[in-house]
């Protein structure tokens, strides 16, 4: 299927989507007919017969004999966004197929390697068939590491080989392999503030104290007051981004960071750089934080879910400190990944197809943040600030005035609108005057209405 018929495809498929997640309650309804609407959207008839029958093997709709085809109601729509806090609720949102998502970080929803992927891992199959009883290889298939090895390497001091190289899952099944190997149960934990809920729920599981350092708005950690922070609290490990703020995208000054780097080398953590967003900045030539800390000392935590899609969930940990200590973990944990993918992924690395997705990536994003930052300069500039993020995929407002955003994110969800309130990305209650949108939302929808609907929102929840 060419690129023309792939983007007719999903075109239609979104568009009866749409349709279908409007029904949630009473009879089936009927569809458009196949010829109606393949002049209606002037594709060919076989192109809207294939997303019917996508929709129709996803439960969404069903086929009357000699009727057509009716939409039925989605179950998910009766799926109460209720729960005892903000993250439940959030999730449950999420889930339904009938609200506007507007707080989710997906950066590949605006383009993704799925097709390029599933290209090589079909072309791996047919030229190289599976054995009977293939090798299990507990760090990960040797293709990939070498590949993240390779890409990783930037010069003969900052060098990496496949042996530093370990393949897990997904970055939380890494994560808790880190928790296990280094014995941070019930110790502390330095995270930067906004910080992931992966990461802060993944730490909380295991007892860990988690120790949040606020950045200002532009990314920077005050240094004079972390290496107080680290002695006070006996601190064990930092989990630092490479070079952007994930959840704010910001880039930290690059003095402020050999700074802070120097501050946690002094001390002698174990240093934990998130680098799952690091592909995702807009501006080139910023060095990653892991040059500046001490090898025996750092880890390197990565994934692919942001930048290749959601095809790829595995995650990877990169560490020059004793092999015998990661391999002993990822043996007695026992991951057993599908070989093929992995290959597959090895292969989008070898043939420069995933340096070219991410020159795309990076450039469709910052085009779509810049066109959502003017939006919301244009609707919402009286009730929040921000800054325009150097990278990802994601916008983080502040409150002008005083709200309770738990109000405001209940009043959005009533009307089928999911934000990620800031309270999401703090294990202590921080950032309740902030709220996160996401720039990869169907942009086919009507965006300046939903920016409406949340300034009303604010407006109406202020306090004072």
């Amino acid at each position: 299927m060419d690129n023309k018929t792939d983007f007719a495809y999903q075109m239609v498929y979104r568009y009866l989507l749409r349709l279908t997640n409007e029904i949630s309650t009473g009879p089936a309804v009927r569809l458009p007919s196949l010829r109606l609407l393949a002049r209606r959207l002037r594709v060919s008839i076989s192109t809207v017969q294939n997303a019917y029958s996508l929709l129709e093997r996803e439960g969404r709709i069903c086929s009357v004999p000699k009727s057509g085809y009716y939409a039925l109601p989605n179950p998910c729509h009766d799926a109460p966004c209720e729960g005892d806090d903000v993250f439940t609720r959030f999730h449950a949102g999420a889930r339904r197929t009938d609200m506007f998502i507007f707080g989710v970080d997906e950066p590949t929803l605006l383009v993704s390697l799925h097709g390029a992927l599933l290209s090589a891992e079909r072309d791996l199959m047919r030229h190289y068939p599976c054995p009977p009883d293939p090798q299990f290889q507990p760090f990960g298939d040797i293709e990939l590491r070498t590949s993240l090895a390779g890409y990783y390497t930037s010069s003969t001091e900052h060098c990496w080989h496949p042996d530093n190289v370990f393949i897990g899952p997904d970055k939380t099944a890494v994560l808790k392999a880190v928790i296990k190997a280094l014995q941070l149960r019930d110790c502390a934990v330095l995270v930067e503030s906004p910080c992931g809920w992966g990461i802060l729920r993944t730490l909380q599981s295991f007892g860990i104290r988690v120790i949040e350092v606020s950045a200002d708005a532009h990314g920077g950690i005050d240094v004079d007051d972390l290496g107080a922070v680290i002695q006070r609290e006996a601190v064990k490990m930092a989990i630092i981004s490479s070079q952007m703020d994930p959840v704010r995208g910001q880039l930290q000054p690059r003095e402020r960071r050999a700074q802070m780097a120097e501050v946690l080398n002094l001390h002698g953590l174990w240093v934990l750089e998130n680098d799952c967003h690091g592909a995702l900045c807009f501006e080139e030539g910023h060095p990653p934080f892991r040059d500046l800390i001490d090898p025996q000392r750092l880890l390197v935590l990565g994934a692919f879910d942001k930048t290749i899609g959601l095809e790829a969930p595995f995650g990877y940990l990169l560490s020059r400190h004793s092999r015998p200590l990661w391999h002993e973990q990822w043996v007695l944990r026992s991951f057993r990944l599908p070989p093929v993918r992995q290959k597959a992924v090895a292969r989008l690395y070898a043939s420069g197809q995933l340096d070219r997705h991410l020159h795309e990536l990076r450039s469709r994003l910052k085009l779509r943040m810049d066109e959502l930052s003017g939006a919301v300069e244009l609707y919402l500039g009286d009730e929040v600030r921000f800054l325009r993020p150097r990278g990802g995929a994601s916008l983080w407002l502040e409150s002008k005035h005083r709200v309770d955003t738990a109000r405001v994110f209940n009043r959005l969800l009533e009307q089928r609108i999911v934000v990620a309130p800031g309270e999401l990305f703090s294990a202590r209650g921080l950032h309740q005057q902030s709220l996160r949108i996401s720039g990869t939302v169907d942009w086919a929808q009507n965006i300046e209405s939903m920016l409406v609907i949340v300034r009303n929102a604010l407006g109406q929840e202020r306090l004072g």
